[in-house]
């Protein structure tokens, strides 16, 4: 059976353990295929381009590092969103004790972003300055979410994750999940009023 016959759990299982055998390319092909979501999951989390590359170097670095006591009780999927969510959580409060987060040291947003500008091309410049406009709003209501909240918002809602992987992703019950998605989607509606009417 070739690995293009393979589903995805069991491509990336073959790629992990060539990887855990000493085979570089194959953790680069586990770098290419997770680095778009695990992106735009710290993106979304931290709002700012250069920390979202550093942590996602720290990211990758530390999966390499720890690959070999990678047992895949859970798949590589979740174990390498793990590693980005806590990392990422870990960093936020780092950077919240140095000093209180204001909207004004945020980064322009993911409407500066080359990826996010290439997904939403268009020939429609009072769409595209909408669409922009949308983009920030919904960046800066994010950021004022509580960390866990923005975490399970961001894999839920821009990732479309299920709740249960999301709560092992995060080490927390579905339940917990659930009520950290309405809470956060509560208090981003009433931060988006507004705008919506």
């Amino acid at each position: 059976m070739t690995e293009g016959a393979l589903n995805e759990k069991e491509q990336d299982r073959l790629l992990v353990e060539r990887s855990q055998n000493g085979d570089t390319a194959a953790f680069d092909a586990l770098v290419l295929k997770f680095t778009p979501r695990l992106y735009t999951l710290i993106y979304n989390m931290t709002a700012n381009r250069e920390d979202t590359h550093d942590l996602l170097q720290d990211v990758f670095a530390r999966a390499y590092r720890s690959l070999k006591r990678f047992r895949g009780e859970s798949g590589f999927h979740t174990w390498i969103h793990s590693i980005a969510v806590n990392m990422t959580l870990n960093f936020l409060q780092r950077r919240r004790r140095r000093r209180t987060m204001s909207l004004d040291d945020m980064d322009s947003g993911a409407s500066s972003d080359p990826e996010f500008l290439e997904l939403t091309a268009t020939s429609d410049p009072v769409r595209e300055a909408g669409l922009n406009e949308l983009q920030q709003r919904l960046n800066e209501a994010l950021q004022q979410l509580p960390d866990a909240q923005r975490a399970v918002v961001t894999m839920f809602d821009i990732q479309g994750m299920p709740h249960c992987e999301i709560a092992r992703i995060m080490g927390v019950s579905e339940g917990t999940v659930r009520s950290r998605l309405h809470y956060g989607h509560r208090q981003l509606q009433s931060l988006l009023s507004d705008y919506l009417k």
